[in-house]
């Protein structure tokens, strides 16, 4: 597929080239082009440009920049650039605030996550969150001690969250789609509790699993 990635930071670098690898076809949006200068001359296969190019670009748009600013990213990007797409929601509401105790702070509540916000102003495009419970190292065919890891997504729309969970499968997950786009108010906070051991024990390589 033609994928189109938002961001330039670890997040966004990491799935472009995980993509490539699986043979996807990427361009990576970004407001400035110079901060992928040194990441193009090592993946010649990616294309950059700006939100908007890379949203035009791709079959499906993958949202990975800062929490705080996805909302201006996705302007950028242009609603028709969007409209009947599938959005990858890699986003969390991290305040712009330090962690207490190791404990992350968002600017959101449990009664209305970020994606659902998006969605609402957003509303051609199809979200469904995912790759936001992990760190960039293992997001794309990561191997544990303790087997295939789960990712948790959520979004309105079956077809949009059926591509999601080949791409998912393809990077080597195993997927558990907990329903509709409410279901991100219990997915976005997975990141706060996947960033404690971090913070606690500089414990970053980690991943979740849903056991039966």
């Amino acid at each position: 597929m033609r994928i189109g990635i938002l961001g330039s930071g670890d997040v966004a670098k990491t799935l472009a080239a995980g993509f490539v690898k699986h043979g996807h076809d990427v361009s990576l949006g970004t407001r400035d082009t110079s901060k992928l200068a040194d990441f193009a001359k090592t993946n010649p296969k990616v294309k950059t440009g700006s939100f908007a190019d890379a949203a035009k670009f791709g079959e499906v748009v993958v949202l990975a920049v800062k929490g705080l600013v996805a909302n201006k990213a996705l302007e950028l990007a242009d609603a028709e650039n969007l409209r009947g797409k599938t959005v990858i929601d890699a986003t969390n509401p991290i305040a712009d605030a330090p962690p207490q105790n190791g404990v992350l702070q968002y600017f959101t509540t449990l009664d209305n996550s970020l994606m659902e916000q998006l969605q609402k102003q957003f509303a051609g495009a199809h979200f469904v969150k995912a790759f936001n419970s992990v760190g960039a190292p293992a997001m794309v065919n990561p191997k544990f001690k303790g087997g295939t890891p789960t990712m948790f997504i959520g979004g309105n729309n079956a077809d949009a969250k059926k591509t999601v969970t080949g791409i998912l499968e393809q990077f080597g997950w195993e997927v558990e789609d907990l329903g509709s786009a409410e279901t991100a108010r219990a997915i976005e906070p997975l990141c706060i509790l996947w960033c404690i051991p971090g913070f606690a024990k500089n414990d970053w390589f980690h991943a979740f699993k849903m056991l039966r």
